[in-house]
């Protein structure tokens, strides 16, 4: 996401306009994803469009998985995961050896990887409709603690919030908050001695968010395609990233236009080094 240095007084109070990367108090970079009708604007800028990700030194995760947690009653019909719910889990299920994901091969190491559908579904709403990252945060740990999930450091922990819930950090927000200035966003945390890789996933329930004609699982899958890659390729803010400090899916966020692809799911284009440009395949 776009490199911004914030002091922490305005971490704490407001997120800047077009801020897509945000430096908390303690130096933990949240990388945003920007609405449609609010690119990156470094990002759209011509020489964005030339110019190759550096490796910056840090880590990156050569062979990932993912556990979706399921925040909110919604989430389950009758004992068992709703459709919605379901239908996540088949995107990851198929989405770590597609050509989509096989891009991100190029860089340091990275391979394909079975994903997995591993998940916990949480029954018990958000105690309010904004959703802070500490909230988050607590939820992955809640997640360790209640739902038996195990830590583990090429584990990306998605958390998906039901409808009527929204994501805030500062005073930007996501789909259904005051102020909308991301679609979703993924960081990471120390809990216990562990770098714990996680993103927050906002019901896509805005024009902001949503591509034309797509179904609400498949604007889930475009957030999905979107932070996994950069939760893999950048997990921590110090690995693939280029001068701008744009990571490879903000590169080509929202353009090109985000496509149907394997499986049916939606997807958007991936920054390639070895293309100089945006690809919907390796």
């Amino acid at each position: 996401m776009r490199r911004a240095s914030l002091v922490s007084l305005l971490f704490a109070f407001a997120v800047p306009l077009f801020a897509q990367r945000v430096v908390d108090p303690d130096g933990r970079v949240l990388q945003l994803f920007p609405t449609r009708d609010k690119p990156s604007l470094e990002a759209a800028k011509p020489e964005a469009r030339v110019i190759n990700l550096t490796y910056h030194g840090g880590p990156t995760i050569t062979s990932a998985k993912v556990v979706s947690i399921f925040w909110g009653s919604a989430w389950q019909v009758n004992g068992s995961p709703s459709a919605l719910a379901v239908s996540i889990m088949d995107f990851f299920n198929q989405y770590g050896t597609t050509g989509e994901y096989n891009v991100i091969t190029q860089y340091s190491g990275i391979q394909e990887s079975n994903l997995g559908n591993a998940f916990w579904i949480d029954t018990v709403n958000p105690s309010s409709t904004a959703v802070t990252d500490a909230m988050v945060q607590a939820e992955v740990i809640h997640a360790f603690t209640a739902g038996g999930v195990a830590i583990d450091a090429s584990t990306i922990y998605e958390v998906f919030l039901p409808n009527g819930y929204y994501a805030q950090i500062g005073s930007a927000t996501s789909c259904g908050g005051p102020h909308l200035q991301f679609c979703a966003y993924h960081s990471n945390f120390s809990y216990n001695g562990n770098d714990v890789k996680y993103s927050s996933m906002p019901y896509p329930s805005c024009g902001g968010c949503q591509w034309t004609g797509w179904t609400t699982a498949q604007n889930f899958d475009h957030f999905a395609c979107h932070e996994t890659r950069e939760a893999v390729t950048d997990p921590d803010g110090n690995a693939w990233f280029d001068r701008s400090g744009n990571e490879a899916d903000d590169k080509c966020a929202w353009s090109p236009s985000p496509f149907i692809g394997a499986g049916g799911f939606g997807y958007q284009y991936e920054w390639s080094n070895a293309n100089h440009g945006c690809v919907q395949t390796k």
